[in-house]
């Protein structure tokens, strides 16, 4: 009989996976093309993965076999070629969907809206009107139909144009006025996006999480737009090693003392992803269950037998949509057969807020990462020393990277690459003084800006896409005002009062409705606060 995990709200920082095989650094073709397309640095890293090899070598960790990018490149012609848009998507939380207004969504370089009809039904377009290119996610919905702001041009579910103002008096609406449709699926509450050019939807490659169908089982799930690749993000969710590093203290549960070797069973690899097992080496019996699966879905379930006998499943999920270069869109989900009493007694904000936490943490070295593959333009196999005992995962992934990337708009593989063509510009986050007053003002983006949203503000990257988020700060930032105007009144009146006792009585009331009001705002600024990294004192 095993015993249970960490609360479902610390689940969060117990989800990944480990250890890698890697093997010695010996000079493929793939190897020696990519050190070329580093313009010129090939000599210097052909020393400094003599120095990682023999760093490894004494470390008895396995380096890469040799002519490893040639047997990738064979694994992906036997496999055929993958392609990115023949898949499904994860666009957005169904519950997250606005009734009243467009949202502006990307799939990789493709720009989307989605939207919902006067029948409360999805709808997916092109983010372009077919009249001046505007993006119709700038216009409103008006009568049941998405209407552009430009022109004024209005269209249906399917994407037809079915008014022109501007068109005479009985004039036919031109065939081609219309807005390039996309079929979308709303399943377990997640909306799903198909995005082939050329065939229909294939319903076999849906996503269908078995243990949301499960009786009883109950979810806590959240919305971040974060600044890194998603190939970045689903890495770091696969590495459950950084937890007890990155998370010290974060909740009741990730404490640095607790960092230790992981193992890994590599159960499944297909031309869709792979699977396998891991866990920590203290408690062999707690054995999680990992599964990436194509395009950008990964799981990972912890099931167990409680005191009672009865069994328990704990699961994540994790599902990182590619929102462009240098930019992913996440949707975690965290599930559980036993809900956890922490999560009857806190409200749901202050677990999003939890969560933001974890992923401001992660935010400044992903971020560097990806600027540094952007940078050195070569395969991860020469950039990373991963370990047996905590990368195993990242090391598969990028070589699944190998057998489908050829597919994909860009990628970066283990021993193979297709970097963007053009790196896309990465708007900087306001610093010093303008920092503070954007926290304090979330909503303009900032001082002396253009609407800039502020990637490390939690406004942007959270609350924005998260309904209960947005009305509870709105509701303490009322209190705020409510409470702050209700203590100047209370110092007026005890200023006029005529006998001592009133004016003790008034002041004291002024000062608890101060109190009221600073509490209110602390609450708000958890929301809408700008990250800055802090190291607990060791």
């Amino acid at each position: 009989m095993t015993t249970p995990p960490a609360p479902l709200a610390s689940l969060l920082l117990r989800v990944s996976a480990a250890a890698v095989a890697v093997a010695p650094r010996r000079k493929s073709p793939a190897t020696a093309a990519a050190a070329r397309w580093a313009g010129g640095g090939g000599r210097r890293r052909t020393r400094t993965r003599r120095c990682r090899a023999a760093v490894v070598e004494e470390a008895g960790v396995l380096l890469p076999k040799e002519g490893e990018g040639e047997e990738a490149a064979e694994a992906a012609a036997a496999a055929g070629r993958y392609d990115w848009k023949e898949e499904w998507y994860p666009l957005y939380l169904s519950k997250e969907v606005p009734d009243d207004a467009a949202l502006p969504l990307t799939v990789f370089d493709r720009q989307l809206v989605l939207w919902r009809d006067g029948n409360g039904v999805l709808r997916c377009h092109e983010d372009r009107c077919p009249h001046r290119l505007a993006k119709l996610s700038e216009g409103q919905i008006v009568d049941g139909k998405l209407e552009c702001l430009y022109h004024g041009w209005q269209f249906d579910g399917e994407g037809k144009c079915v008014k022109i103002p501007q068109l005479p008096e009985g004039a036919k609406i031109p065939r081609s006025a219309c807005a390039r449709n996309y079929e979308v699926r709303d399943s377990q509450g997640v909306v799903w996006v198909w995005v082939s050019d050329a065939n229909p939807p294939d319903e076999g490659k849906l996503p269908w999480f078995e243990p949301y169908a499960r009786a009883g089982f109950t979810d806590l799930s959240t919305v971040h737009e974060l600044p890194y690749d998603h190939s970045i993000l689903l890495e770091n969710l696969m590495d459950p090693a950084h937890v007890p590093i990155s998370h010290d203290r974060t909740d009741w549960t990730a404490k640095r003392e607790d960092a230790q070797p992981l193992f890994f069973d590599v159960t499944e690899r297909t031309p869709r992803g792979f699977a396998g097992y891991w866990g920590r080496t203290s408690t062999p019996h707690l054995r999680n269950l990992l599964r990436f699966e194509a395009p950008c879905v990964l799981t990972n379930t912890l099931e167990y037998t409680d005191k009672d006998g009865t069994e328990q499943c704990f699961s994540a999920h994790f599902l990182c949509r590619p929102a462009g270069q240098g930019k992913s869109m996440l949707l975690v989900r965290f599930g559980s057969t036993l809900r956890s009493p922490l999560a009857k007694v806190l409200p749901t904000w202050y677990f999003h807020q939890n969560a933001c936490k974890v992923f401001e943490q992660d935010m400044g070295f992903l971020s560097s990462q990806n600027e540094v593959l952007l940078r050195e333009k070569v395969p991860t196999r020469e950039l990373y020393l991963n370990l047996r005992s905590s990368d195993t995962w990242v090391a598969e992934y990028r070589k699944w990277m190998d057998r489908a990337g050829h597919g994909m708009p860009y990628y970066f593989g283990h021993t193979t690459l297709s970097p963007p063509p053009v790196p896309a510009v990465v708007e900087q986050a306001p610093a010093g003084a303008v920092a503070g007053i954007s926290a304090s003002f979330p909503a303009k983006g900032g001082v002396g800006t253009v609407h800039a949203p502020n990637p490390t503000n939690r406004y942007f990257r959270h609350v924005v896409h998260c309904k209960g988020c947005r009305a509870t700060v709105k509701k303490y930032t009322s209190l705020k005002n409510a409470f702050a105007a209700l203590a100047a009144a209370a110092v007026a009146a005890a200023v006029l009062a005529a006998t001592r006792q009133w004016k003790a009585v008034l002041l004291a009331a002024s000062a608890v409705l101060a109190a009221a009001s600073y509490a209110c705002d602390a609450l708000v600024s958890l929301l809408t606060t700008n990250f800055i990294r802090t190291h607990r004192r060791l």
